[in-house]
């Protein structure tokens, strides 16, 4: 992307997410992440006089120990944006790829956060983290942090999301909320991803193109992984083939699905065929009547 596309690319991102984040999401952002009061920091071990109404017993019974919840006064936020920069993520048979559908959405996280005077930080990941923003407020932090995704040139290709959910524990002491956005091509980050999740409000967000669970009747064709580079020849004309295939990819998605059920966390899947704020309004409807209760 030259320069002067990426500035097009990034004033359109920034106006159309700005105005999705002010007309569609404003109200639900507030009633989801705001006025709460008090806020998750931390969990730690028992001590005499704490209340037992604060035992966290998940953590307890995986620890073999007492350990409650600790609470602080809720008032700025820090919204983390975990960005999939692998190479699969230039997949794409509709109107953008991914890796466009991810900053799209990437940006109106970025922005709503913004409206609300969060601050927002950034990781962007392949087999390796490819970069660090720490979280930080304003509309220009916002647009180098949209900058950085689109005009990202990462060095790996793989998928490796324990790394970014390791350096997430790591450096993001305090408690946020963290959006991971990947097609999740990938395995061996559950133990990472449960670590982070009991610090972080951490929310899972699946890029999907129809391509990924369905292969289309075009005969004999050459498929290529993008992360590895490999070809492969595939019959799909075959009505067994192209059903093997899906029945292989469902089986993937509901093995991610069940780890987020297991971990209590809210996903959103968007697709690239699909408009994208939906899929957040309907999460950020589901957490209110949550909060409600």
């Amino acid at each position: 992307m030259t320069p002067r596309e990426l500035f097009q690319a990034l004033r359109k991102i920034q106006i159309v997410s700005s105005r999705l984040a002010s007309e569609q999401l404003s109200g639900n952002y507030e009633s989801v992440f705001k006025g709460r009061g008090l806020a998750f920091n931390e969990v730690r071990r028992y001590l005499p006089g704490d209340d037992v109404r604060t035992i966290d017993w998940n953590v307890s019974a995986r620890m073999n120990d007492t350990f409650v919840k600790v609470f602080v006064e809720e008032r700025e936020m820090n919204v983390m944006l975990v960005v999939d920069l692998s190479a699969s993520g230039e997949f794409g048979t509709r109107e953008m790829s991914k890796a466009e559908l991810a900053a799209r959405v990437a940006a109106l996280c970025a922005f709503s956060a913004v409206k609300h005077d969060d601050r927002v930080g950034l990781i962007m990941t392949t087999d390796r983290v490819e970069k660090l923003v720490p979280p930080m407020k304003g509309q220009k932090h916002v647009a180098r942090v949209v900058r950085e995704i689109l005009g990202a040139e990462p060095v790996g290709t793989g998928t490796d999301l324990r790394v970014a959910l390791e350096t997430l524990h790591h450096v993001a002491r305090r408690r946020s909320v963290a959006f991971v956005f990947s097609d999740f091509f990938t395995d061996g980050y559950e133990r990472a991803l449960s670590l982070a999740a009991a610090r972080h409000d951490v929310i899972p967000v699946l890029l999907v193109d129809p391509r990924d669970e369905r292969l289309p009747d075009v005969g004999l064709a050459t498929f290529e992984d993008l992360e590895t580079g490999e070809d492969v020849v595939v019959d799909t004309s075959s009505p067994a083939v192209r059903e093997h295939y899906a029945r292989l990819m469902r089986a993937q998605r509901a093995r991610h699905v069940r780890l987020f059920r297991k971990l209590r966390l809210d996903h959103v899947v968007v697709r690239t065929d699909q408009p994208y704020v939906r899929p957040f309004r309907e999460l950020f409807a589901r957490r209110a009547r949550r909060a409600r209760r």
